[in-house]
């Protein structure tokens, strides 16, 4: 069982890797700042990510220049490869083969639907075939979907204090959100109707394992609190976001988030460097049909 310091200690890393993909990020660096020794943050580090340390920051890079193509189709994969501390091109395509089978300009020709890591890739003779499963809907089902399932404004955002944990993967997440909501009513923040629960997601199921997606399962706070044990301190960046409220069942999750996406591309907007969240205003299991009520928020620029 991993301690509840040692889990504080490792939000704040995991925090600290996200803002400094681009900088230089050795095990001693990123030891010190968690005031462990490098042998001893390394273990720690890999019993609570389920990585060791430099297969994460090189996945993370590599994801995040993923993002970048999807969305900006003139940026330069011999720029991105320098930027993210590749010593060259080759081994950046390497390292960006490895993680999705076909390499960074392949990746750049896909639409932003047309490509997820929830797909299976396989490699014949240097041909790679996409398979998909067949939930994935094609991009005219999806605008359609959210055209009849969603109420979309843009909206500008106070920058906003929020307690969190951790939660890297979809297993065991229920047990995420009962920490927060065991340590929201010890505080008698539940006794606040205004008291939102929300889910903040650090990686994309489009370009991240399923099994890999960081995410941190929050509560929104109105005072200034203090970080105690698994439960850290952050806050959601204000401006503008795209926000669409949707009334849906847990399944849907996936067809509403793609279909936002697309709504965003598809009018013009640019999603901001900001990490979009998800606000709950309901218990789904007091809902009659078991449905969600959920704002779904992008940050834009």
């Amino acid at each position: 069982m991993v301690s509840e310091e040692y889990i504080g200690r490792i939000n704040t890393i995991l925090r600290f890797i996200d803002n400094n993909l681009d900088n230089q990020l050795s095990l001693e660096k990123i030891a010190e700042k968690a005031s462990y020794s490098p042998f001893h943050f390394h273990r720690i580090f890999k019993a609570i990510t389920g990585e060791p340390l430099n297969a994460y920051i090189i996945r993370k890079r590599i994801e995040k220049t993923a993002g970048i193509l999807i969305r900006q189709k003139g940026a330069s994969v011999s720029e991105l490869s320098l930027q993210y501390g590749f010593s060259s091109n080759s081994s950046f395509t390497r390292a960006f083969k490895k993680v999705y089978g076909i390499s960074p300009s392949e990746f750049r020709k896909l639409s932003p639907g047309k490509y997820s890591k929830i797909c299976k890739v396989e490699s014949k003779n240097g041909q790679e075939n996409q398979i998909f499963e067949k939930y994935i809907c094609n991009i005219n089902n999806q605008i359609t979907w959210i055209k009849m399932n969603a109420k979309i404004e843009i909206k500008e955002f106070l920058e906003t204090d929020i307690a969190y944990v951790t939660q890297i993967g979809v297993e065991g997440i229920e047990q995420a959100f009962d920490k927060v909501l065991r340590w929201g009513r010890s505080k008698g923040m539940l006794e606040n109707p205004n008291t939102k629960i929300a889910r903040i997601f650090h990686d994309s199921f489009k370009i991240t394992d399923p099994d890999k997606v960081r995410m941190s399962i929050c509560m929104f706070l109105d005072k200034e609190m203090k970080a105690e044990g698994e439960i850290g301190m952050d806050s959601i960046a204000g401006g503008k976001h795209i926000v669409s409220r949707f009334e849906i069942t847990v399944e849907e999750f996936e067809k509403s988030w793609s279909g936002l996406f697309i709504w965003m591309n598809e009018n013009g907007y640019q999603k901001s460097a900001h990490d979009p969240f998800e606000i709950y205003h309901n218990n789904f299991n007091d809902h009659p049909e078991k449905k969600c009520i959920v704002d779904f928020c992008i940050p834009i620029k």
